[in-house]
């Protein structure tokens, strides 16, 4: 057998040969990117389950189940109370309305923000149909109900989805607050109170022919320029549709009328209407409502001489 020698191969040989600095630089890159890694983990997890404090405010706080109380409202009124409406988008309804007010501050909330709501919501009260109040929220929704064909600002699609309900979020965060939102005389610019603010303007705005006002006649002042009705509603009112306002002077059955058409607190409101070339009539425990008082205090001397 022939005598041959082998090579090694070339390939055999290692392709290429890392300096001791270059494998040292080599793994003190991959721990930087390792430990920027790690504080990048770190801070995301960190971030997602800290959960900022609301603010803090003197009323109570939303409430509970909001979203779904307003949206099972907006459903039952269109389906079932107007179902005249029921062509009305309720799941936009309640979008509208979250986009008012959520990561907001809340004593910073703006007429404009509840413009997208209000302009969703094509409601029409009949002529004659208004029904105004102030101090006298009860027995005017309970006179309604039995009447039938006159509405409040609460048998209306807005006032109805948020009737005795309370609502406010927090700036910078999507939750709303449960704790605590602004008091009414907190600040003025609260969620709630810049609604009916707005729904409030609305609602007289639209009304026409003959409108109604009911007052508590059992407080020493029944007519308030402070209250909505008296700062928003009756200035709202369009002479060039509304010709007359009733005013409906009730005192609680058995308890001390403080106030009657002829004081001073009605003749105020008489001036103010009058001055806006309204009519301005004024009448005391305007009988229909009283016989709805008189369900609850049937045997009452005032009651008895009523029927």
């Amino acid at each position: 057998m022939a005598n041959y020698e082998f090579s090694p191969v070339s390939g055999d040989e290692p392709c290429c040969r890392l300096s001791r600095r270059s494998q040292i630089s080599l793994c003190l890159g991959l721990l930087v990117l390792i430990a920027c890694a790690a504080v990048v983990v770190a801070a995301l997890t960190w971030s997602q389950a800290r959960t900022p404090e609301p603010l803090v405010w003197n009323g109570t706080g939303t409430t509970h189940n909001l979203f779904a109380i307003v949206l099972g409202r907006c459903y039952t009124y269109t389906q079932l109370v107007r179902p005249g409406l029921r062509s009305e988008d309720c799941p936009k309804i309640l979008d509208a309305f979250k986009s008012a007010f959520i990561s907001k501050d809340p004593c910073n909330i703006k007429k404009e923000d509840y413009e997208p709501l209000v302009e969703l919501v094509d409601q029409t009260v009949p002529c004659n149909k208004s029904l105004f109040w102030s101090k006298s929220k009860e027995l005017a929704h309970q006179y309604t109900w039995v009447q039938g064909g006159m509405l409040t600002l609460e048998d209306t699609l807005l006032g109805y989805l948020a009737d005795d309900l309370t609502w406010c979020g927090d700036p910078g965060s999507a939750e709303l607050n449960h704790q605590s939102c602004p008091r009414w005389n907190e600040c003025l610019s609260n969620p709630g109170s810049v609604f009916w603010k707005v729904i409030s303007q609305k609602f007289a705005e639209s009304a026409c022919g003959v409108v109604q006002v009911m007052l508590n006649g059992s407080l020493s002042k029944p007519f308030s320029k402070s209250s909505t009705f008296g700062s928003v509603e009756v200035f709202n009112l369009d002479p060039r549709k509304v010709h007359t306002l009733q005013a409906w002077v009730m005192h609680d059955i058995g308890g001390i009328s403080s106030d009657t058409c002829s004081s001073l607190s009605i003749s105020e409101l008489k001036s103010i209407v009058t001055k806006r070339n309204i009519t301005f009539t004024c009448q005391n425990n305007y009988r229909p409502a009283r016989l709805v008082q008189c369900v609850k205090n049937p045997e009452h001397s005032s009651c008895v001489s009523q029927i």
